[in-house]
């Protein structure tokens, strides 16, 4: 692979850690407002921009053979994700709600065994199983009603993991980013709509604004996270996905005047460990020769 690709990988990826931060504050700034309802605008909004990109560029293409499923695997897992995330973020910390999100490097490990035929290493084996051990310390798990934002935090990474794999798995099979936006969110958008009428709340001005603002981020950092993976292996540039958990946190503090507690800090600290333990690697050894 060539270097510059890396490198390109690695810019993509910290930008759309950016981008997701700043869609995480306007989820909550929206308020509470049914998740359906959420998630369909900001996924309108993506499915528009990438409309207008795919028009633009000329590149409507329909996929072919098995290209179909994988769109489809793509979709649901990061319907799943978006709704579980969103949950997260309106019930929790968003500093919380994004390290747990942020668990999805660690799923792509294991899904990447089955769906792309990669073989998993003792450091990746180890860094899965500490990964999974720091987010029981920011999720707390009481089995109690209270818990169930953490829970669906977790689910929300386990289906961006299985999202992000079959990003991979496309761009690998040369299916141009623009399209597979488009797909996601134009899914995303038929399977909230039913959700968006049964249960649609009326809102003020500036809770449209927000969820709009909510769209338009989470468009730019999905276009930068396809790309990013297009460029290069997860087990490569994932680790700079954890950029989103300072800028969430920053925010946090700034915004809402909460700072994650002592446990959420520890749990925080082991599964960034286990992502540098993962790429290490690719951090250093590889950057010394």
């Amino acid at each position: 692979m060539i270097k510059s690709d890396k490198t390109k990988g690695i810019i993509y990826i910290i930008l759309s850690a950016f981008f997701f931060a700043l869609m995480s504050l306007f989820v909550k700034l929206s308020g509470d407002l049914p998740i359906m309802q959420k998630s369909f605008f900001r996924n309108a909004v993506a499915a528009v921009f990438s409309a207008i990109i795919i028009t633009k560029d000329h590149i409507w293409s329909v996929p072919k053979g098995k290209n179909i499923l994988y769109l489809f695997i793509r979709a649901a897992a990061g319907t799943v994700g978006i709704l579980c995330n969103f949950y997260a973020v309106s019930h929790i910390n968003i500093a919380d709600a994004s390290m747990l999100n942020k668990l999805s490097p660690f799923f792509a490990v294991i899904f990447s065994i089955f769906v792309l035929k990669e073989k998993a290493n003792l450091r990746q084996t180890v860094a899965v199983v500490a990964a999974f051990g720091g987010s029981l310390l920011v999720m707390r798990p009481s089995f109690s009603a209270d818990a169930l934002p953490s829970f669906l935090g977790f689910l929300g990474g386990m289906g961006a993991g299985l999202a992000y794999t079959y990003v991979r798995k496309l761009s690998q099979n040369g299916v141009k980013g623009p399209i597979i936006v488009f797909t996601f969110s134009l899914f995303s958008c038929a399977v909230t709509l039913p959700g968006l009428i049964m249960e649609y709340t009326p809102m003020t001005g500036i809770q449209l604004i927000y969820l709009l603002l909510a769209g338009i981020c989470a468009c730019i950092g999905q276009f930068y996270i396809t790309s990013a993976y297009s460029k290069a292996p997860a087990k490569e540039i994932s680790i700079y996905d954890y950029s989103q958990i300072i800028f969430t946190t920053l925010i946090s503090f700034i915004v809402f005047k909460q700072p994650p507690d002592i446990l959420s800090f520890i749990g925080y600290f082991i599964i960034i460990s286990a992502a540098v333990f993962n790429a290490w690697d690719t951090l250093f050894i590889r950057g010394r020769r």
